[in-house]
C-alpha cells in the first residue's frame, strides 16, 4: 500500500525567505508522525503544503496518492485539518458547531457520529453550552470533534496542545491514541519534544531543513558517548569549567542542572565531573547518568549541522 504522504525534495519560499528547503519525507498509512522543531523550523508551512493550502516552488507532494493543490476538493473529504487557530463559532453550541462542520463537508446523517465523538471527548454533558464559554482544553476537544465528524482517513494537527493545560493535554493525547487504533493516519506538528516521544516516527526540523527522521528510540540511540546530569550551585561558571574537562563534548544548562555529554563509556566519568567541579570551587549536589532525550538528540544534530556548514 502506498504511503499516506510523500514529500520529495520540496522547497517553499515566501519572497526571499526559504521556509522549507528540499524537504523529503514519507508518512505510512496508520502511523502517528511528528514534525518537531522550534518556532520558524518550517512545521506550519509543511502542514499547509500537505493540506494543499500552499503551493511549492520545487519538488513533489502527494497526499493519499493525490496532488493536494490540484485535487484539493477531492482530498477535503479524506483529510481533517486542525490549525493553530481553529475557528469555532462562539455563539453556537457544541452540538451546533459539530453540525455546522458536518454539513459543510456534505455529511448528512451525522448525528450518530456526533454522539460518539461527544462521548469520546467527554463533552456530552456540555453539548448545549456555547463555544465561547468553554475552557481552552474543551475548545481543543471540540475542535478535534469538528475535524473528525466527516470521518477522514488522515488528520493533520498544527500544534494542537499549545496553550492547553497539562491535564487537558493528557486527555487530548488519549483521544489521539484511540483514533490511531482505528487506523487513522495522524500527522502532528509540535514544539514539545515530550509529545514527540509518543509518535511512531518523527522528523526533526530546523530552519526549514530536515535534521533527522526515525523512531524516537532509534534517534536517542544515535547520541554518542554517555550523558550525565550534574546539579551544580554556580550555574554561570559551571559550563566554562565543564567544557575544559577531558572527554566532555557538549554542555547544555537547564537552570542549575547541566546535561553533559562525554565521549567516554567507562565507569569513571561521573566521578571525574564531580571532582573537577569541586576543584574549581563549585558545589555539586548530584551527578547521575541520563538516558538521552529527543531534546539532547536535537541539540546534538543541530551542532553537527552548524559545524559542517561553518
Amino acid at each position: 500500500m502506498a504511503d499516506a504522504i510523500t514529500l520529495d525534495r520540496v522547497t517553499k519560499r515566501y519572497g526571499r525567505t526559504t521556509a522549507v528547503r528540499e524537504l523529503s519525507l514519507s508518512v505510512a498509512r496508520g502511523e502517528m508522525f511528528g514534525l518537531i522543531g522550534p518556532d520558524g523550523a518550517g512545521k506550519t508551512t509543511t502542514i499547509r503544503l500537505i493540506c494543499g493550502l500552499l503551493g511549492h516552488e520545487a519538488g513533489r507532494v502527494r497526499v493519499l496518492g493525490l496532488d493536494p493543490v490540484g485535487h484539493h476538493r477531492r482530498l477535503t473529504a479524506s483529510v481533517g485539518y486542525l490549525s493553530q487557530r481553529f475557528s469555532l463559532y462562539g455563539d453556537l453550541s457544541i452540538d451546533e458547531n459539530i453540525a455546522f462542520f458536518a454539513e459543510i463537508h456534505g455529511v448528512r446523517d451525522y448525528r450518530a457520529r456526533r454522539d460518539r465523538l461527544l462521548g469520546m471527548t467527554q463533552l456530552t454533558d456540555f453539548r448545549g453550552r456555547l463555544a465561547d464559554r468553554l475552557s481552552g482544553g474543551m475548545k481543543q476537544k471540540l475542535a478535534l470533534a469538528c475535524t473528525l465528524v466527516h470521518e477522514p482517513a488522515l488528520i493533520v494537527l498544527d500544534e494542537p496542545t499549545t496553550g492547553v493545560d497539562p491535564v487537558s493535554r493528557r486527555e487530548f493525547w488519549k483521544l489521539l491514541s484511540e483514533f490511531l487504533s482505528q487506523g487513522i493516519t495522524i500527522v502532528l506538528a509540535t514544539p514539545y519534544l515530550d509529545e514527540a516521544e509518543r509518535c511512531t516516527r518523527v522528523a526533526l526540523l530546523h530552519d526549514g531543513r530536515l535534521l533527522a527522521l526515525d523512531r524516537p528510540d532509534a534517534l536517542r540511540a544515535t547520541l554518542p558517548g554517555t550523558l550525565f546530569e550534574v546539579i551544580v550551585g554556580d550555574h554561570r561558571r559551571a559550563p566554562e569549567v565543564l567544557k575544559q574537562i577531558p572527554g566532555v563534548t557538549d554542555v547544555q544548562m537547564f537552570g542549575e542542572r547541566a546535561h553533559v555529554q562525554m565521549d567516554r563509556a567507562d565507569a569513571t566519568p561521573g566521578e571525574l565531573l564531580a571532582s573537577r567541579l569541586a576543584d574549581a570551587g563549585l558545589t555539586v549536589t548530584g551527578v547521575r547518568p541520563l538516558t538521552a532525550s529527543l531534546e539532547d538528540v536535537f541539540i546534538a544534530r543541530l551542532h553537527q549541522r552548524q559545524g559542517a556548514t561553518s
